[in-house]
């Protein structure tokens, strides 16, 4: 695995991330590594999720009943 040294970070930025780690009970470089994690991670669409649920492998093949033709329906009074 590789290593990162991020130099440079100001005080309050240390500080912030250190309440953030503290908040989620780890430690300020675990918690860095899942912001940089989260950060590079290609987000899901919803698109992609119903491909992956319902798509063409594991879809259900439905035959639609026929209906006979009938006029629009109207709105005016």
């Amino acid at each position: 695995m590789a290593n990162l040294s991020i130099r440079k970070l100001d005080d309050d930025t240390i500080a912030r991330l250190r309440i953030r780690a503290a908040h989620h009970r780890v430690s300020m470089e675990e918690e860095a590594r899942r912001i940089l994690r989260q950060a590079v991670t290609p987000s899901k669409h919803l698109g992609d999720l119903s491909m992956q649920f319902f798509g063409t492998e594991s879809g259900v093949e439905l035959e639609l009943p026929q209906h006979a033709p009938h006029d629009p329906l109207s709105f005016a009074r």
